[in-house]
């Protein structure tokens, strides 16, 4: 969608800044909302996809000015309301209750299935690579261009290459295409390929500079041949 997160290329929100020596998480609550994401993720709250359209649905004033775990509770809230596996006025309740008795022990679950996924996907990662017997529209060294419209819903076409040309230099195979599983509508695996843009032709023969390439990974139905 065309909303406030997708900043790619955007003008006017300052330097990004690099802390030197910056901690993993700035405060305790942050290691809460990154634990949210694999009980949420293995709970069927969300696949990856949909994790990032909740992010994407909130206002882009709340966005650009909030920390990054916040996003991560919003869309956890999101998707638990919207899927019936979470009642938000009973977390309100619990969250009045423990900030009223803050020394109140929390409760003491543990749930090793959950600890033994959690460490079997921070090391080996959860592929997204789904079979599919549709032939590849596009092969290295083709030239393509990003097809040029205004997606409603979630997408991974960002809005800086649309309508840029650039060359396949490598061909992933078929991975779950998110501008489908994003969107509630199954896998419905496509090629992908990463591209190889020229960064005078993204932002133009002043500033971009002469000797940089962007590679951006596609989905096949965000192309079209050069």
């Amino acid at each position: 969608m065309n909303g406030g997160h997708d900043v790619g290329g955007v003008d006017g929100l300052g330097p990004v800044v690099v802390e030197e020596n910056e901690p993993v998480f700035h405060s305790d609550w942050e290691k809460v909302g990154f634990a949210m994401f694999s009980m949420s993720f293995r709970g069927g709250y969300f696949g990856v996809d949909q994790f990032r359209w909740g992010i994407e649905l909130m206002h882009p004033a709340d966005y650009l000015s909030s920390r990054y775990y916040e996003h991560w509770i919003h869309t956890v809230e999101h998707h638990g309301e919207r899927t019936g596996k979470l009642d938000l006025e009973e977390v309100e309740r619990r969250t009045r209750y423990y900030l009223e008795h803050p020394d109140e022990p929390l409760p003491d679950t543990k749930d090793p299935e959950l600890l033994s996924f959690v460490d079997a996907a921070v090391k080996h990662g959860v592929p997204a690579g789904r079979p599919s017997e549709d032939p590849a529209r596009f092969a290295v060294g083709d030239r393509v261009r990003v097809i040029d419209d205004s997606p409603v819903d979630h997408t991974r076409k960002a809005r800086y290459v649309r309508g840029k040309t650039g060359e396949v230099v490598m061909a992933h195979g078929t991975m779950i295409y998110p501008d489908s599983a994003g969107n509630d509508l199954g896998e419905d695996p496509k090629h992908v390929y990463t591209i190889r843009f020229d960064a005078r032709h993204l932002w133009g023969e002043v500033t971009g500079d002469p000797n940089s390439s962007v590679y951006f990974d596609a989905w096949e139905p965000y192309l079209e041949p050069a």
